[in-house]
Formats: structure tokens, sequence, C-alpha cells
């Protein structure tokens, strides 16, 4: 009898290739499916919701797959946490019906981006944010990110040579937190029914460079409006981003 079971994860992506596996390299995808396979005596397809690039972490990324082992489904997350590395976590796992697809049946995803505005760093979180030495201007930034919410054709925000069938996603909700302390980051969180590639990075890399000065904040409109990706600001470094939700 085959169960279809889902899996929520956490791991740091510093070490890994991304969640798909690769011609080269370690994938997440890739090390979870080698955990998997003496429990189920076979390959075992393991499907990601979301297929986070090289050093982008999650807290809460979501995995499907088939699974014919009689292994009890609360015993899972401590068999496969005993030989997963110690940058992969297991944090949950349930049952779910036949046709249930970690991609294809999710309704949307929340990212979350990290940037530290301090003098130094602390060594501790340097693989988790962006260190941006430079003053931000966080109101400007703020006032610019306002216009993504809704649907939009994103193209603008998309990384080049994308072959997706459309550039139209929604962004249902944007939010801001800004830390108590010069070193502790500022989180840019956005939340939507989907996102294209380098999407996140290239909103906030465009952003943070509205806090440097370089455009005034309306001018983030007239990009998204423009669907031209060289209109739009750089892309933020993978490491500032970790997907912490996945929608059903």
């Amino acid at each position: 009898m085959t169960r279809t079971l889902k899996l929520t994860l956490q791991y740091d992506g510093t070490e890994y290739v991304g969640w798909q596996r690769q011609a080269s390299g370690t994938s997440i995808q890739g090390v979870l499916e080698e955990a998997l396979r003496p429990i189920e005596g076979a390959h075992v397809a393991v499907h990601g919701a979301g297929r986070t690039d090289a050093g982008v972490h999650a807290t809460g990324q979501v995995c499907s797959f088939v699974l014919t082992a009689s292994i009890g489904t609360e015993t899972l997350p401590r068999a496969l946490n005993a030989v997963l590395p110690g940058d992969i976590r297991v944090a949950a796992a349930e049952e779910v019906p036949h046709g249930f697809h970690a991609r294809f049946s999710a309704t949307g995803k929340v990212y979350e981006y990290r940037i530290v505005h301090a003098r130094f760093i602390a060594p501790f979180i340097r693989r988790y944010a962006w260190h941006v030495v430079q003053a931000l201007d966080v109101a400007a930034m703020r006032e610019a990110a306002a216009c993504l919410v809704g649907e939009h054709d994103f193209s603008a925000f998309r990384a080049a040579g994308s072959d997706v069938h459309t550039s139209v996603r929604t962004v249902r909700r944007i939010d801001w937190i800004e830390g108590d302390g010069p070193e502790t980051p500022l989180v840019f969180r956005i939340e939507g029914d989907g996102f294209l590639r380098h999407m996140v990075r290239n909103i906030v890399g465009t952003l943070v460079e509205i806090g440097w000065g370089r455009w005034p904040a309306p001018r983030m409109a007239e990009m998204l409006e423009s669907r031209d990706r060289a209109r739009a600001g750089s892309t933020a470094p993978p490491h500032g981003l970790f997907l912490t939700t996945v929608l059903y």
C-alpha cells in the first residue's frame, strides 16, 4: 500500500547548489532522496514546493513523495534526521491525500529577505543576512515597495533567460520588520501566489538601491510597468533569502 507524505523542512543553503538536483554539486533534493533510499529500499522521487537557488535558506520548505515502506509517519522525521547532515532538518511529517503535490497543490508562498545595515555584521549571522554598510532610507524603500502589491507582470524583476509561460504574479502582502538595534536585521517579507526565478532578490536589490538614493521611490512603479529587466536594480545576494511558509 502506498502513502503520499508531506514533509516540512528547514535548511541552511550555504553549502548546496539549491533545492533541485543539478548535473554537479550537492542539492537538498538529492540529499533527501538518498536519505529515503534505505527506508524505501528503492529510489524515492521527492517534489519540492519551491526551487530555492544556491545559497538560499528555508525555514518552511515543503516536499512530497510517495512511499510504500511501512515506517510510521511520526517516526519518519527522527529516522531521517538521524542520517541527514546537520544543516538539513525535517521539522514535521504528515500523510496527505493521494494527488497532493508540494508544488502544484500550493496556493502561495512567503519569503523573507534579511538585511543588516550597520558598520559590521556579527559573525554568527553573516551567512543569513546581506550586510549593507551604507545608510538606508527605509521610508523610501517602504514607499517604493507598496506599488508591487496586486497582480502585475513582473518581467522587470525576473531572471534573464527565464522561460516561464507567464510573468504575471499576484503579490498579496508586503511587510517590513525593523529590528530594535543596528545589528538586528531589517526583514522584508513578501507573500504571493508564486514567484519568478530571482524575483524576490531582484526586488530587494532594487529597493536597496532606492534606499541608497540612486532613484526616487516612485521610480519603482515605472520599472514595474516597463517590464524591462535592464531598467531595474541589481540582484541581492542569495544568503539573505529564506523561504518561510508554503500555503495550501
